[in-house]
């Protein structure tokens, strides 16, 4: 909602009045103007970064469960192996 021009005139009165006045406190209120627009400008940066997605790889743990299925599965695979290595070995010929 735009706010009309006696109202923007009174807050530009207000304004030049307290920095008048008060020239620490015009001081701390352009600081802590600055430190909002900073942080408004590297949410901005954030947001713009999750929407590409992000470029991580999988995790330790993911890595971790994987490598476990991997050796698991070599392992059954070799006793397979070896299961139907003795039985072919003890058929008689």
């Amino acid at each position: 909602m735009a706010w009309s021009q006696d109202e923007e005139r009174m807050l530009v009165q207000i304004e030049n009045y307290l920095t008048d006045e008060d020239p620490r406190l015009a001081a701390r209120l352009e600081s802590f103007n600055e430190r909002v627009q900073r942080k408004e400008s590297g949410e901005r940066k954030r947001t713009a970064r999750q929407a590409r997605g992000p470029r991580r790889g999988p995790s330790k743990s993911t890595i971790i469960i994987m490598v476990s299925w991997l050796l698991i599965a070599t392992l059954i695979a070799t006793l397979l192996i070896m299961v139907f290595h003795h039985d072919a070995a003890a058929l008689p010929m």
